[in-house]
């Protein structure tokens, strides 16, 4: 069965159905002229940019053992990623405090992917590309990796802030050489990535609260993560499927940071 994604390379948004696209080639059109329909003040501005900086101890702690890098290699990354240009440009894409809220764990992924160097990353779920924003930019500062991002994502339960954007529309051109979206969001398409791939180094499940898809998405990442591999879960407290998965590997449920809402994370080679 192929598998369908948005292609940059046409001046439209229809399809393409090859599942051997290269990265960089299958990637969302964006129409450029879109302005975020809310028009921030400065001082709105400054307030979702610290939020969207904001780390606990505890998890960077988390990160330092499931990568196996330093907190001074962490803090690196930290003052790398304030003085860079990513939140702003999140913001001037249309990222307001709806997405701090829903995902107020963005830049965390972005210290996962520094410190882990994964070669090969897979996210479901996505929809404007928030988070995806964040992984790519790491990726672009590693100097390798893809990333290949399952979606549209689910809206129901989501705010309308949230609900009211276009598939890919917070990823920049910039980043996209890294980067191939696949449409179709069902178990088959996420078999086929997965199927095509030589192991997954991090998976990223932000796929709904149905827990049924949950725990098919979990148990297959799983099984396909190379030795290295880290499984990250968004939203574990909406249902068992989390702490269900994490008692079957012998472990209590593991959580990466609170939020809310509260993101899981488990290694392969668990932490120590």
């Amino acid at each position: 069965m192929d598998v369908s994604f948005f292609s940059s390379t046409r001046g439209d948004s229809g399809l393409s159905t090859s599942l051997g696209a290269r990265a960089g080639e299958s990637v969302p059109y964006v129409d450029r002229t879109r302005t975020p329909s809310v028009v921030l003040s400065p001082a709105a501005r400054k307030g979702i940019r610290q939020r969207m900086l904001l780390f606990r101890q505890a998890s960077l702690d988390r990160i330092s053992a499931l990568t196996g890098t330093s907190l001074s290699d962490l803090g690196r990354f930290r003052r790398e990623l304030r003085e860079t240009g990513l939140p702003d440009m999140l913001l001037d894409r249309g990222a307001g405090v709806a997405f701090t809220r829903e995902l107020p764990q963005g830049a965390l992924l972005y210290l996962i992917v520094r410190a882990a160097h994964p070669r090969r990353v897979v996210e479901t779920g996505v929809r404007p590309g928030y988070s995806t924003a964040w992984i790519l930019a790491a990726l672009d500062a590693n100097r390798e990796g893809e990333l290949t991002s399952l979606g549209p994502g689910p809206i129901t339960g989501r705010s309308s802030g949230v609900k009211d954007v276009t598939v890919g529309q917070f990823v920049p051109p910039s980043l996209r050489t890294r980067w191939t979206l696949a449409l179709g969001n069902n178990e088959e398409r996420l078999r086929q990535i997965l199927a095509g791939s030589d192991g997954v180094d991090l998976f990223f499940y932000d796929n709904g609260p149905v827990a049924s898809r949950a725990r098919f998405e979990l148990r297959a990442a799983w099984e396909v993560l190379s030795p290295r591999g880290i499984l990250l879960a968004h939203h574990i407290e909406a249902n068992s499927a989390w702490a269900d998965f994490c008692r079957n590997q012998g472990m209590s449920p593991q959580t990466l940071d609170p939020g809310p809402p509260p993101m899981g994370a488990l290694a392969v080679r668990s932490p120590t």
